[in-house]
């Protein structure tokens, strides 16, 4: 999708993440400017030679309103990609987490969009489907307003994305689900060790969403911030939706493990700290209706990711 040619100025929050990093890479290959930042006082991502590692990058502590003002002001963007949010779920219900949880999601969003609106530039916020209630089957709708978080880190992504919503005009805010990506910890990661060290795995199978692969979804960011297609917007890569148990079949059929892989209902498995949405489908159809391109199958997804693994050496001894 064709937007606007010209070169951006583009500042990102939580690059020392997996979604950062690949934005920023993005942002780079397009020709556009980024300014990296996170709490780290210098990138402390992947060491993997891409743009990211030696783009400019400034510390910020987005809970402290002053700072942010002053960060953004002085770097002047044309938008704002604010991936940095509090993503551990179980460890936001404890009770001495929960202020701070709240000061990051909901306070440090809102920090951002207050400059933003100074500034008159572009914001794009990523979400969750833990706004929701996780109840039922049918696919959520990107402009559904029927929230109902089940957790604190859903309630605080939600007051994030209502700052957002409340204070700005030119904003994306951008859902995702099932997050995997080269420059931190996920689901395939914790997967490909587990099945290395254990003949039985036991996973859940009625959880239902579909994965999102940050180097793919980096690209459909990029594509929006260029635009003026502003709004509520749901992204994961295509292929379907599978369970948590169906994900992990395929990682290790394409890694070459002999695990044996068993499914449990989340009943069986036992209770985390946090609530866990049973229905996580997303309706991208928005997406196309909108004029912009779709992610590619999860599953090639994964193979690719599967294959950039072995390349750093990671997975040397398992792919064959």
């Amino acid at each position: 999708m064709k937007g606007e040619n010209h070169s951006m100025k583009i500042f990102v929050t939580g690059v020392n993440g997996q979604l950062g990093h690949d934005v920023m890479n993005e942002l780079a290959l397009r020709g556009h400017v980024g300014i990296g930042s996170d709490l780290a006082p210098a990138y402390s991502g992947m060491a993997d030679g891409t743009a990211v590692t030696t783009a400019p990058y400034v510390f910020l502590d987005i809970t402290d309103a002053d700072t942010v003002r002053r960060v953004i002001s002085d770097v002047q963007p044309d938008a704002v990609i604010h991936c940095a949010a509090w993503t551990a779920v179980d460890m936001a219900e404890d009770d001495d987490k929960v202020a701070q949880v709240r000061a990051v999601n909901a306070g440090g969003t809102q920090h951002i969009a207050d400059v933003c609106k100074e500034l008159d530039c572009k914001m794009l916020y990523l979400s969750t489907d833990y706004v929701f209630n996780g109840q039922g089957t049918e696919p959520w709708q990107p402009d559904c307003k029927d929230y109902q978080p089940l957790n604190v880190y859903g309630q605080t992504k939600l007051e994030g994305e209502l700052a957002v919503s409340q204070t700005l005009e030119k904003y994306f805010i951008v859902r995702i689900a099932w997050v995997f990506g080269q420059n931190g910890k996920n689901f395939v990661k914790t997967m490909l060790n587990v099945g290395k060290t254990h003949d039985t795995v036991r996973v859940v199978n009625d959880q239902i969403g579909t994965p999102t692969y940050t180097f793919d979804l980096a690209r459909l960011l990029v594509d929006m911030i260029e635009s003026d297609k502003y709004g509520y917007y749901h992204a994961t890569n295509e292929g379907g939706y599978i369970s948590w148990y169906d994900f992990t079949c395929e990682i290790y059929r394409q890694a070459g493990y002999t695990a044996k892989v068993i499914p449990v209902t989340t009943e069986e498995y036992g209770l985390s700290k946090a609530k866990r949405p049973f229905n996580s489908r997303l309706d991208k159809s928005k997406l196309v209706a909108n004029g912009f391109r779709p992610l590619p199958d999860w599953k090639d997804a994964l193979k690719r990711y599967l294959g950039n693994l072995v390349v750093r050496g990671s997975l040397t001894n398992d792919l064959r």
